[in-house]
């Protein structure tokens, strides 16, 4: 038989157009993936550097308070005026580290900011291991549907359509619902 004569069975063509879809849905799965592990790298780092920046002013606060109130034990009422002045200047201080809505760098905003980017990290992490199942089914399934086109056997071919539905699916959650599928 001569090349221009190979009978190529119909039904291969559709098992290698299927798994070109595959190989998509795969690209994408990867591509999510690697920018949601990213996303939560990058989210966990600036929580850590929200955190350290709380604990400063944590510090910060914690040795002015102790100024002031040792201040306040050594002289009680009889402190002179100035004395009285840097007790005052210090709660103030103590106060402003608290809370600094102006600059958003009180230890209740950096609290907060901080929770912020740790449930970010969370979502991202979360997109990351759904993208990461998607991206196992789906080469499973590639797998499994070329070994269907060598062997002829259909059972491979079924798998890899369910394997690859999962892929999808994982793919689908990791996009919309990050969260709503806990495996790991």
């Amino acid at each position: 038989m001569s090349e221009a004569h190979v009978h190529v069975d119909p039904s291969n063509k559709k098992v290698a157009l299927f798994i070109a879809v595959l190989a998509l849905v795969l690209a994408f799965a990867e591509t999510l993936g690697k920018g949601s592990q990213t996303s939560a790298l990058a989210s966990h780092i600036e929580a850590s550097n929200l955190w350290a920046f709380f604990q400063a002013k944590t510090i910060r606060q914690t040795t002015v308070r102790t100024a002031a109130e040792e201040m306040e034990a050594q002289f009680g009422q009889k402190a002179p005026e100035a004395v009285r002045r840097q007790i005052e200047t210090w709660k103030k201080t103590a106060e402003r580290y608290q809370s600094e809505p102006e600059t958003n760098e009180g230890r209740k905003e950096l609290m907060a900011r901080a929770k912020e980017m740790e449930t970010k990290r969370d979502r991202a992490m979360a997109a990351y291991h759904n993208y990461e199942i998607a991206s196992a089914a789906v080469q499973i399934a590639i797998v499994l549907a070329s070994a269907q086109i060598i062997t002829g056997v259909a059972a491979l071919l079924w798998i890899a359509y369910a394997l690859g539905a999962i892929g999808v699916a994982f793919s689908l959650i990791g996009s919309f619902w990050p969260t709503a599928v806990h495996l790991f």
